[in-house]
């Protein structure tokens, strides 16, 4: 996909769309369900809550993804819609960021000391000469997995290992595709009782920025 094809997508939507950040809705569970093994505690973590046109507009797709926060420049904001394209489902998350990075979040009950496994799936559709991408992942506020330039894949499923330290967490992703799209989806984090991952430990990723 051509840049100002891309580009003339984005800017109809930032026309047309009401612009908001997304209100997290039911971010919490309970303590107790967090300390249970196998618990999901990631609320819409395969993006199917929310309709995938905008009920204001139904030829716009819909910017709001429901227990997520999304931040950055407001255009860039606006590329990270529900999807059609889905790993599992009938939606996922894609990431359409093109002039700066974008990010969403989403906050979850933890217990200091205890193991959690994040998973989720990620694609690229950008191919080379149109290559230039990057998608980052936080957990707590730190950056533990970053990926520069990533050439076409199918969702392909990442796992990363982490003990919280505090009662609640952030999972935090970043993106940045200026000439494709990058997609996102089943996002799940759950408890576990040992190590299962990939281990990212107390490592500084550092790519340049934030």
């Amino acid at each position: 996909m051509k840049f100002t094809k891309k580009l003339s997508i984005i800017v109809c939507s930032l026309t047309t769309a009401f612009l908001s950040t997304a209100v997290i809705t039911n971010t919490y569970k309970s303590a107790v369900q967090a300390q249970t093994e196998g618990q999901e505690l990631i609320i819409n973590g395969g993006f199917e809550t929310d309709p995938l046109a905008d009920i204001n507009d139904p030829n716009i797709v819909n910017s709001n993804v429901t227990a997520w926060v999304k931040s950055g420049e407001p255009i860039d904001i606006l590329g990270v819609t529900i999807s059609n394209f889905p790993h599992t489902g009938n939606q996922g998350l894609s990431l359409g960021s093109f002039s700066g990075i974008s990010y969403i979040a989403q906050t979850i009950p933890t217990i200091p000391g205890q193991h959690y496994q994040l998973t989720y799936y990620f694609a690229s559709i950008e191919e080379a000469p149109n290559l230039k991408n990057k998608f980052k992942v936080f957990i707590g506020g730190k950056k533990v997995s970053v990926k520069k330039d990533t050439p076409y894949q199918p969702y392909t499923q990442y796992t990363l290992d982490f003990k919280a330290k505090a009662t609640s967490t952030e999972i935090k992703f970043g993106s940045k595709a200026k000439y494709a799209f990058l997609y996102l989806d089943d996002v799940s984090v759950k408890a576990t009782s040992e190590h299962q991952g990939e281990n990212y430990g107390d490592e500084v990723i550092d790519d340049g920025d934030d």
